[in-house]
């Protein structure tokens, strides 16, 4: 009998070695699910949105574009030709507040925030952006108006939204957050791969076979 009851106690401290196991497997299963099923739905969508345009750039030359552009003329009025006279050269300034008004009415664009490069003959406003090109020029002397713009098509709005071209500052951070949801998505997934690897004897061939692929094909075939 006594040595039936020291057996029960020993394995009774056995199971309560291990118990508290499980509890801590469950704790970061259930934390790394949550980072997991967050961070792909945050980043689903832009996830999508990156992955097709990353095929679109790639076959960039079969995907033929066409441009459409449209050019407009204006003569700028006598007092507000007064107001840019001179010779004096300037870089990246900020066109005064009567020439952008003007110009929002008269030639259907907007120059709020634009700089423009001064020369001693003209102003000159570039305005580039995803998907297309846009610019203004006034010549200082005789108040000539110019004014071009050019898109070329949703595909091109879409690449160069891909690679953040003239897309302006709160693009940039948006993908920069963008890119940090793809990295805890991941991460989080390669962690949650290890806890159940054991199960699944295919995890880490996996897991070697994505990391070796794209190392012996740029080994192989860039240069």
């Amino acid at each position: 009998m006594k040595v039936w009851l020291r057996a029960e106690r020993m394995d009774g401290d056995r199971t309560s070695l291990h118990r508290p196991a499980r509890p801590q497997r469950a704790f970061w299963l259930k934390q790394l699910h949550r980072w997991h099923w967050i961070s792909s739905a945050l980043c689903l969508i832009a996830m999508l949105l990156f992955a097709i345009t990353g095929i679109t750039l790639n076959h960039a030359a079969q995907i033929e574009a066409r441009p459409k552009t449209e050019h407009r003329q204006a003569q700028l009025p006598a007092p507000l030709l007064r107001v840019i006279e001179g010779e004096d050269e300037r870089k990246g300034q900020v066109l005064p507040a009567s020439i952008v008004d003007w110009a929002s009415t008269q030639v259907k664009v907007s120059l709020d925030g634009r700089k423009a490069d001064w020369s001693s003959d003209e102003i000159y406003v570039s305005m580039p952006r995803p998907g297309g090109d846009a610019w203004l020029s006034i010549d200082r002397l005789s108040g000539k108006v110019e004014y071009e713009t050019t898109t070329r098509g949703w595909i091109s709005y879409l690449n160069d939204l891909h690679k953040g071209r003239n897309a302006g500052p709160v693009w940039g951070w948006f993908i920069d957050i963008f890119a940090l949801a793809c990295v805890i998505f991941s991460v989080t997934g390669l962690l949650l791969l290890k806890m159940h690897a054991a199960q699944r004897g295919a995890t880490w061939p996996l897991v070697a076979f994505g990391l070796v692929l794209p190392l012996v094909l740029a080994l192989l075939f860039i240069h």
